[in-house]
Formats: structure tokens, C-alpha cells, sequence
């Protein structure tokens, strides 16, 4: 069991990210790449998807005040964004980008308008639990290796 008490905090938010089904293997991934030369690669990415995506959700929020909705413009939207989060293993924000494609697909405007409102708060949740979990990581200080979540 670790010794350090902001070592085993940050393990337990981690955990908590996996178990409720914020984040996926694909961050387990990302943070297999980070090393003793780049010890905040993850946290670097991470930051680098919420500037960037926020654009994407400006775009989309921007395409659904226009009536009739363009589903092509708004699935390609979509499509970056569901790229985006996949890259990160955010897994929750990515299930409502799949299903706001498939209300795309299917011409469901009402469909799309209610699932991107739920895309938004999954969005903002997992940004702040990162938030925070970097923070408690920055001061718990270098990590060990990355491990795949019991």
C-alpha cells in the first residue's frame, strides 16, 4: 500500500475515473507513453484536447441554432470531436458523440439537441475531475510507471 498520502489520493481518483466510467485504456495508454523526459506528457495532452475541442463545441452549438439543422456539417463536427475524446480515453463523452452521430444519420434533430446537452455536462465533468486529479498529481510529485486499473 503506498506510503505517501498524496500518492495514494491520486490512486484512489484514479480509480474512481475507470470505475465510474470517465476514462478508458486508451488514457492507460497515454500515460504508458509518458517517461522520466516528458514527465507531464499526459496532463500536456489532456490540456492540448480541452482547448482544442472546445472549438468543436462552439461549432456544433453554433450549427444547432441554425434551422434546418445540416446534419452532414454537424456529424463532421461530431466526428472530430469523437476522434478527440477517443484519443484521450474519455469514454463517457465519447458514447454521446456516437450517439449524436447515429441521431445525425437517422435526421433526428430533437435526438441531437438532447444528446449534446448531455455531451456538454459529460464534457465538463470529466474536465474538472482531471482537473483536479492533475492537480493532486503535480503536488504528489514524479509517478511510477503506469499500471492498468484493478
Amino acid at each position: 500500500m503506498e506510503r505517501n498520502p498524496m500518492r495514494r489520493q491520486l490512486q484512489v481518483m484514479r480509480k474512481s475515473l475507470f470505475d465510474q466510467g470517465y476514462l478508458d485504456e486508451q488514457f492507460v495508454q497515454l500515460e504508458e507513453l509518458q517517461d522520466d523526459a516528458n514527465p507531464n506528457f499526459v496532463e500536456e495532452v489532456v490540456t492540448l484536447y480541452f482547448r482544442d475541442s472546445a472549438r468543436l463545441i462552439l461549432n456544433i452549438e453554433q450549427a444547432l441554432e441554425r434551422k434546418p439543422f445540416d446534419f452532414n456539417k454537424l456529424d463532421g463536427y461530431m466526428h472530430q470531436f469523437k476522434g478527440s475524446s477517443s484519443s484521450i480515453g474519455a469514454k463517457r463523452v465519447k458514447a454521446e458523440s456516437t450517439l449524436f452521430r447515429e441521431y445525425c444519420k437517422s435526421g433526428n434533430g430533437e435526438g441531437c439537441m438532447r444528446t449534446f446537452q448531455q455531451l456538454k455536462k459529460e464534457y465538463a465533468t470529466l474536465r474538472k475531475k482531471l482537473e483536479a486529479y492533475f492537480q493532486v498529481a503535480r503536488q504528489a510529485g514524479p509517478m511510477e510507471t503506469a499500471c492498468r486499473p484493478k
